[in-house]
């Protein structure tokens, strides 16, 4: 059974798709000068290894009024000034490669972030539908992986309570880019045999591609 642990290997793969690229953040390798660039564009980013699972080491960075906020599992630090900001990154990367990725406002239920897992598993020569369930954030974080405090609950559930009106056709949606995405991948890595994509839905309706895990929990 393949896997493909680098992000940023699974990230280049999609984004020349046309169909997938449209629904993947802004998504840059890690250093000061990009960091710098996207903290121009975005209001706020996220930092992550570009190898790692379950949440660990990873980073929201906020600008505001010259100033930076950071928010790393529950410790949040206000009023950085960039060089302070830079020091504390390098001292939580230790060295590895990270990506720095556009920050999505995510639709919030109950206050929580809330993001869906879609998964597929290759069953006798075809890719089948798993789950697509949602995980709520843990209470005061911003990432929802279970293993940090998240919940979970069925996606249609989720959907049903931040999208009433619009429940089929984003779960529709995201299944979709799902099963295009895996084409494009298991074509670049043959024998792959499970995909877990990651998404979530911002604030307005539309639909972002996180990441992609070739070994899902």
């Amino acid at each position: 059974m393949r896997q493909v642990a680098s992000k940023w290997a699974k990230f280049e793969v999609l984004r020349k798709h046309d169909g997938v690229a449209r629904h993947l953040p802004a998504t840059r390798r890690y250093g000061a000068d990009a960091l710098r660039d996207m903290l121009e564009h975005y209001s706020f980013v996220v930092v992550k290894p570009v190898v790692g699972t379950g949440g660990h080491g990873v980073i929201k960075i906020e600008k505001r009024d010259g100033a930076f906020t950071m928010h790393h599992g529950r410790t949040v630090l206000r009023g950085l000034s960039w060089s302070a900001l830079v020091d504390r990154v390098e001292r939580i990367r230790r060295g590895r490669a990270y990506l720095i990725q556009q920050g999505i406002r995510m639709a919030k239920l109950n206050g929580r972030n809330v993001d869906y897992r879609v998964k597929l598993v290759r069953e006798g020569g075809s890719w089948r539908i798993r789950a697509v369930v949602a995980r709520l954030s843990g209470n005061g974080l911003f990432v929802t992986n279970l293993c940090r405090g998240g919940r979970m609950m069925r996606g249609t559930q989720a959907l049903r309570r931040t999208f009433p009106r619009y429940v089929q056709g984003k779960k529709a949606t995201m299944i979709g880019v799902a099963r295009t995405c895996t084409a494009l991948l298991e074509k670049r890595y043959p024998g792959l045999a499970q995909l877990g994509y990651d998404f979530t839905v911002d604030e307005k309706g539309d639909i972002w591609l996180f990441e992609v895990n070739t070994r899902p929990h």
